[in-house]
């Protein structure tokens, strides 16, 4: 049986309160299956940390998380603290030093999930986004000259290293040829002269290795447009960091919400661990209500058990999650229910215990 350490930082908001039912239904799980079991440790790490010390989370805060096999985040942000402080910080400070260079967003309809636009089915939305996750746009490169002065100009730069787009590129070749899905990337070669004509470049190149992946190419105002007019022609999508940013959160829109937006940051080498998140923010307005919806948070672990090699848990998740939808009695308020937080936590364990028990005596 394998022990894995989870280093768990609930953060600010809602946090919390999704993290904790994405965690008992973790213990669930090793309970019932007899393969692995956890081992978690928590971090009180985040804005009110920042309140009371200065800083989003301790000075040796990255050489504590280096031993656990995983990182399990529930949002960070928080009225009182500036939203760059708090994300560079503590988010993306994590990101860059442990090089989890692979964003995996997946955005899947499922059955009983609500969708805004017509037609919208598991069948036409089913895209796998890998976003390059530790450089591009998000560099924080760039400078602020005469601050405060009538000249004053800033400089935002964006890095594009050979390394780091061709690792991420071939790293959404790999998936989309293993799942044999077509392979597209995202850019803008026609207005960003340097940064992504040498992306396109970098994608043309590599695809020569991989000619069973079939691939196409968008600039991304017009696959803004494909992703609501036509989602059924991306399967697998690459893309830079900002331009993955902000189409993720245009498909979880089509996928039901940001209640149901999971997040992997993954370091492929396994150096480092990766870090499993909700993307849905902290919702300062609605915590402590007993109200968020946990199923971003629980998907985001079914994303860790693919990370560990159980994908079969992975999989039997991602139904569970899916049977509540369907069964449509025990929702949070976003999904149109009045179900607490908790009792939606508890109706997925429930529902995953079933079927496990089931498997079990066949």
């Amino acid at each position: 049986m394998k022990t894995f350490k989870i280093a768990v930082i609930p953060g600010d908001g809602i946090g919390p309160e999704v993290i904790n039912e994405g965690i008992k239904l973790m213990n669930r799980i090793a309970e019932l299956d007899g393969r692995m079991k956890f081992q978690f440790t928590h971090f009180s790490w985040g804005c009110e940390y920042y309140l009371k010390h200065g800083r989003m989370m301790d000075e040796d805060g990255i050489e504590q998380l280096k031993s656990y096999d995983a990182i399990y985040l529930g949002a960070v942000g928080y009225p009182g603290v500036p939203d760059h402080i708090s994300l560079w910080d503590l988010l993306l400070r994590i990101r860059k030093e442990f090089d989890q260079y692979v964003n995996i967003r997946p955005i899947t309809l499922l059955n009983g999930a609500p969708c805004p636009i017509v037609g919208g089915s598991k069948e036409t939305i089913d895209m796998l986004f890998i976003r390059e996750n530790s450089e591009g746009e998000y560099a924080g490169a760039g400078d602020w000259l005469f601050k405060g002065k009538p000249q004053e100009v800033v400089l935002q730069t964006g890095v594009f290293s050979r390394v780091g787009t061709e690792r991420i590129i071939r790293y959404a070749f790999e998936t989309a040829s293993r799942e044999g899905k077509t392979l597209t990337s995202i850019s803008k070669g026609n207005a960003l002269n340097y940064s992504m004509v040498f992306w396109d470049q970098v994608f043309e190149e590599v695809g020569k290795e991989y000619p069973n992946v079939s691939t196409y190419s968008y600039l991304v105002d017009a696959a803004a447009m494909f992703m609501i007019k036509d989602p059924k022609r991306f399967e697998v999508v690459v893309t830079s960091n900002l331009f993955g940013d902000i189409l993720t959160d245009l498909g979880a829109a089509l996928a039901g919400g940001l209640g149901l937006a999971a997040g992997a940051n993954i370091n492929p080498e396994r150096k480092y661990p990766s870090m499993f998140e909700p993307i849905h923010g902290s919702a300062p307005g609605i915590a402590g209500k007993g109200i968020a919806n946990p199923l971003a948070a629980i998907w985001s672990a079914s994303q860790m058990f693919d990370f560990f090699g159980f994908e079969d848990i992975g999989k039997q998740i991602l139904h569970s999650i899916e049977k509540t939808l369907e069964e449509g009695s025990i929702l949070t308020p976003d999904l149109g229910g009045y179900a607490s937080t908790s009792e939606v936590g508890a109706r997925v364990v429930e529902l995953y215990t079933e079927v496990a028990q089931a498997n079990a005596k066949v």
